[in-house]
C-alpha cells in the first residue's frame, strides 16, 4: 500500500507540471507590408530556396515530435499523453480505495474472530464448573448434621480440584517448602523450633499457577527457628 501511495504521489506531481499553463510563441518580426525594390547587389547575396534558411526565420519542427518546452525549461506533454496519464491516476486511486476496504475488513473479521474465540473458551470454562454449582446448590438445600454438611463440602471442594486439573491449574505448594518470593507473599513470620529457618510454617491463601504462568502467589507466615538464627 505504501508503494501504491508514493507512486500516486509522483503522478500528482506530473499532472500538475502538465496543467501548468504554457508561455506564447515568440512573436515573429514584423515585416512591412509594402514590397521594397531590391536591388541587383541584394539579389545576388539573397539565398536560395535550397539553401540554408535565414536566422531570423524559425525553425520547422520535425515530424514526431511532441511537447513545447515552458519559459523553466520542463517539457509539456500533449493532449493525448495527458488523457493516458490521468487514466493511469485514475486507476492507482482505485487500487488504493479497493486496498483501504480491503484492510478494514480484514481487521473487523479479526476482531470478530477474537471475539469468538474468547467467547468459546469462556463457555467451556464455565460448562466444567456448572456441576460444582450444581452439588453447591444441593448441599444448600439438604438436612443434615455439621459432619454430613462438611463431608459434603470436601467432596465439592474435590471436584473443584479435578476441574482446575483439567484446565491445567495446579496449586502452588506451599506448608513445609523453602520460603521463594517468586510464588509466595510472606504476610510475617512465626517462632517454630520444630521447621527450619526461612521455611514456609502456614498457608493463609493458596495460590496457584496455569501451567508455568503465575495466576496469584500463596499468602504465607514464614518460619523463624531461634536455634538456627543463633547458631
Amino acid at each position: 500500500m505504501q508503494e501504491d501511495i508514493s507512486e500516486l504521489s509522483r503522478w500528482k506531481q506530473m499532472e500538475d507540471e502538465m496543467t501548468r499553463p504554457l508561455d506564447e510563441p515568440a512573436n515573429e518580426e514584423t515585416v512591412d507590408d509594402q514590397p521594397a525594390v531590391a536591388s541587383q547587389e541584394d539579389a545576388d547575396h539573397e539565398p536560395s530556396k535550397d539553401g540554408p534558411q535565414s536566422l531570423d526565420e524559425p525553425a520547422e519542427r520535425k515530424p514526431g515530435t511532441h511537447g513545447r518546452h515552458s519559459s523553466d525549461g520542463r517539457k509539456s506533454v500533449d493532449r493525448e499523453q495527458y488523457d493516458q496519464l490521468k487514466a493511469e491516476r485514475d486507476q492507482l486511486l482505485d487500487r488504493l480505495a479497493r486496498l483501504q476496504a480491503e484492510f478494514e475488513n480484514a481487521r473487523k473479521r479479526g476482531e470478530r474472530e477474537k471475539a469468538a474465540n474468547r467467547d468459546y473458551a469462556v463457555a467451556s470454562v464455565v460448562e466444567k464448573f456448572l456441576p460444582v454449582m450444581d452439588h453447591f446448590e444441593m448441599a444448600l438445600k439438604a438436612d443434615g448434621t455439621a459432619d454430613q454438611l462438611r463431608t459434603g463440602v470436601e467432596l465439592i471442594v474435590k471436584q473443584m480440584e479435578d476441574v482446575l486439573r483439567q484446565l491445567q491449574v495446579t496449586a502452588i505448594p506451599a506448608v513445609g517448602v523453602e520460603f521463594d518470593p517468586r510464588v509466595h507473599e510472606a504476610l510475617g513470620t512465626v517462632e517454630r523450633d520444630d521447621m527450619p529457618d526461612h521455611h514456609v510454617a502456614e498457608e493463609i491463601r493458596r495460590g496457584y499457577k496455569l501451567r508455568d504462568k503465575l495466576l496469584r502467589p500463596s499468602m504465607v507466615r514464614v518460619a523463624s527457628n531461634p536455634k538456627q538464627t543463633n547458631e
